[in-house]
Order: C-alpha cells, then structure tokens, then sequence
C-alpha cells in the first residue's frame, strides 16, 4: 500500500490495479471513497482497461481471430509497477505479458499518475504504442464513492449537480450490452436525485453528456465533493443493488451494443493509437 499526503488529503493506492483504495479529506475528518465492503462490491476505484463494459459473447475478433476478454478487461486484476515520485505522486506502469497477449495480441505501455494538488487529487492516464502496428483500445474510470458518508444522512438525501445538463438521455443496457433503448431524466436546476431504484437495471449510459464536472452533494450539510473529466466522450453512473455508494466513470470506450459484430476495428468508441503514439486523459476529485 503506498500513501500520498498533503496539508488537506490523504489517499491510499495499491499496486494490484493501481487501484485507489482510500481518499480522507484532512479538513473535513471524512473518507470520501467507498470501503469496497464484498457484501455489495469488493472494490474502490478499478481502471477498466483494455475494455470498458462487456464484450458480446466475451469476446472479439482482430485479424481473422477469436479473442476472450472479461468484463472491463484485465488491468484492474494485474500488479502494477510502481515508484513514489514525492510525498504527493506516483507512478504506475503496466506492460503487454506473455499472458495478456493470448488474450488480447497487443504492445503497449499503460501509465497511471496521481497527483495531490492542494484539495484536489488528480489521476492522469497514458497509453502508448510500443508494438509494429496500429493500437485498438479502450479506458474507462470506476471510482466508487462513500453514499452517505455521514452519519445524519441517508441515501435519498444525496444529489449529482452537473455544470451543463439539464436533461439526461441514457441507453439501457441488456445483459452487460448496450441496447438501443434509450430513457430520458429531466433535470430540476441541474440536479438528479440519487435513489437505489435509479440502479436496479445496472448502469446509467450515456453518449451525449455535456457536462465536464458533476457534483456529489446532499441537502442536510454542506459536505460533498467535485468530479471533473476532460474528453471522455461517453460516461456511466452506477451502483449495485441497494448500496451506500455511487459510481462516477467516465470512459473512453462503452460495452458492445446487443447488434454488434464483434470486430474489434469496429467497436463503438474504439482509440486507435498509431505506432509510437501517446494518448492521455485526466480526471480530478476536490472533496470539501
């Protein structure tokens, strides 16, 4: 486990995933993530990638050939190499193995930086094409947080806010695909209510959010927290059934839809990376 500490936050990191695993807002005394309890979801903040979301058939083809993935790939189940830059950095980096090159035939160099800067911690991603050929991937974010996070609060009594919405348009999803279904939420002065019903269907897609920061808040204290991301075309919300949590992800990449073909090259919100090429995205949490 490896901590990064300034004058308002401490955060807890580990090697297998490199996951977050803790976000304690010095300020405030509150852990602001969820405590990855197994009785509901055994974890905190996995990064999804190669894929985000599920495979049809668990599977894709590349080049004539039949590949097997699991649901948001494998880099949140593999151990990191690490180095502690400072007191508030690290570093993390994952390379192609023998083993994910069975299942998924590609060179590629996978970088995670968190960064303390001030109140806000920051998680900057980079993918890189160390192969001969063109790089086909996805990357998606899962950080779960703490709902409520404290003791005169229940669940109903919490809120997202968003900077730019005032309707929400999502697709449905059907057993991990995405359908062609789509529902709408109007929004009340940017505001969705959180309640354990929204979830009972997995996730929330969406395709079209305007929005770049989502607010978590609630109406009995002024505690609450700021998430912000930067192109990520698509983004989900979610938590398992019944809860105390909420998950904020945005995505670079989306489950295949229930018509899909399954080839890769063709996949909905596919990166292509040509050779040598550097790719990055960034999202940040303020906790107050």
């Amino acid at each position: 486990m490896i901590t990064l500490e300034n004058d308002y936050i401490k955060v807890s990191l580990a090697a297998k995933g490199a996951e977050l695993q803790g976000l304690f807002s010095k300020e405030t005394g509150l852990e602001y993530l969820w405590n990855a309890n197994p009785k509901y979801w055994a974890k905190h903040s996995p990064v999804l990638f190669p894929i985000v979301g599920s495979l049809k058939n668990n599977s894709f083809k590349y080049q004539g050939k039949n590949y097997e993935l699991p649901r948001h790939g494998f880099a949140r189940d593999h151990v990191f190499n690490f180095e502690k830059i400072s007191e508030t950095e690290a570093v993390f980096t994952l390379t192609q193995t023998d083993e994910t090159l069975k299942i998924y035939p590609f060179y590629f160099g996978l970088k995670l930086k968190y960064q303390l800067i001030d109140r806000k911690l920051n998680l900057t991603y980079e993918v890189i094409n160390t192969g001969t050929e063109e790089l086909l991937f996805s990357l998606g974010a899962h950080p779960a947080f703490a709902v409520p996070n404290t003791p005169d609060t229940v669940y109903e009594d919490y809120y997202l806010a968003f900077n730019t919405d005032e309707k929400l348009t999502y697709w449905k999803l059907d057993d991990g695909l995405v359908a062609d279904e789509t529902e709408s939420i109007e929004l009340s002065y940017h505001k969705l209510n959180l309640k354990h019903d929204l979830f009972y269907n997995d996730a929330l897609v969406f395709k079209t959010l305007q929005s770049n920061c989502i607010s978590l808040l609630n109406t009995k204290n002024d505690y609450g927290l700021h998430f912000h991301f930067e192109d990520f075309p698509f983004f989900g919300i979610w938590a398992a059934t019944d809860a105390p949590f909420v998950c904020l992800e945005p995505w670079c990449g989306v489950a295949d839809g229930v018509n899909h073909n399954q080839e890769l090259e063709h996949k909905e919100g596919i990166v292509k990376l040509a050779l040598g090429e550097k790719w990055s995205r960034f999202w940040e949490v303020e906790c107050f």
